[in-house]
């Protein structure tokens, strides 16, 4: 089988960590980087790839199947488009934009196109998730009752010597939340309402270090998220699922997902039931599920092919991923106005 040729746009971290993926990937061959800094430059000549400052040069010059658009949040539409332009089939980092007039206008642009958009909700590719959704969706829970995620850590101090980090916009709520919100939608559905507060108290900048959300699920279940980057503590995603050897891994669960007839966490995978008659007097049953281990990043970059070719439907689309953008700036609205947000339909 052929390889795939791919482009990646935007060489910061997370698109370094997209490019040498790719070069391990049997889907795929690294065509060519386009970003304009010196380090993308070094970074490109280090890999043997060919490297453009501009990926409009980088479109009239490289033949391309796909690309990957690594890029700050407000350029995803622009290069979108003009992927969209040329043909090239393309895999958004999330959030998909920086608003969800932006987001639909590039979904509808792609659609109308025919070209495939999937969006990089990364979580979705993760073999744990995968079975906690298969659970869900098998109704191991029974009705859904309520979830509970903590998403708490410690950003050390030299993470906010870039000013923008410390001023409104640059704090967990916009670049870390929308994980968390993912995921619940992924497991429990469409979110009718919310409501936020935030907190700048532990740091004192202008931007929130810590909030909680409270969540009305389309299902009835209700959910509650705290997050904060501001405290000593392991219940995280990225310090307990193991997707990033960055991070030190601690052997506790950070998602709790109810249901009347049993409970799942997460990421240990633990279900909790009663074996026979229901009710607190009587005894508990804990099942742990083991699924095989995988990188979400490269299950995610097999997914796209297979999107391109048109085998799969995307796990991420760029109408799911919307919604998700939708409840993240909802909660940022919440957070600011004190007031319950209503989602779209």
């Amino acid at each position: 089988m052929s390889k795939l040729r791919l482009a990646i746009i935007g060489a910061g971290a997370i698109g370094r960590a997209h490019t040498d993926l790719a070069l391990r990937h049997p889907d795929w061959t690294v065509s060519a980087i386009a970003d304009p800094s010196e380090e993308a430059a070094s970074f490109a000549t280090s890999r043997n790839l060919a490297w453009f400052g501009n990926y409009e040069e980088m479109f009239d010059a490289v033949p391309l199947d796909a690309a990957i658009i690594a890029t700050p949040n407000d350029t995803h539409l622009e290069i979108g488009l003009a992927c969209i332009a040329r043909g090239i089939a393309m895999l958004v980092e999330k959030p998909i934009a920086s608003t969800v007039e932006e987001a639909q206008a590039l979904t509808s642009a792609a659609d109308k196109a025919g070209i495939p958009l999937m969006v990089g909700h990364h979580r979705r590719h993760n073999p744990l998730l995968r079975k906690a959704c298969d659970l869900i969706n098998e109704g191991r829970l029974g009705r859904p009752v309520s979830a509970t995620v903590m998403a708490n850590f410690l950003k050390p101090d030299s993470y906010f010597e870039a000013a923008w980090r410390r001023l409104p916009g640059g704090g967990p709520i916009l670049i870390n939340l929308i994980h968390e919100i993912d995921l619940m939608r992924f497991l429990f559905g469409e979110i009718d309402r919310l409501q936020a507060l935030r907190s700048n108290a532990a740091r004192g900048f202008e931007v929130e270090d810590t909030a909680a959300v409270l969540i009305q699920f389309r299902n009835g279940a209700l959910g509650t998220i705290t997050l904060s980057d501001s405290a000593t503590a392991p219940w995280s995603w990225d310090l307990t699922s193991g997707e990033s050897p960055s991070y030190p891994r601690q052997d506790v669960n950070t998602h709790f997902f109810m249901g009347t007839d049993a409970s799942l966490t997460l990421p240990r995978l633990e279900l909790w039931r009663y074996r026979d008659s229901k009710g607190w007097h009587e005894p508990l049953t804990q099942e742990r599920c083991a699924p095989h281990d995988g990188n979400p990043y490269m299950e995610q970059l097999r997914h796209f092919r297979s999107v391109i070719e048109g085998i799969e439907a995307p796990r991420s689309s760029g109408q799911d991923a919307t919604r998700s953008l939708e409840a993240t700036l909802a909660v940022q609205h919440a957070a600011q106005t004190s007031q319950s947000v209503a989602l779209a339909v």
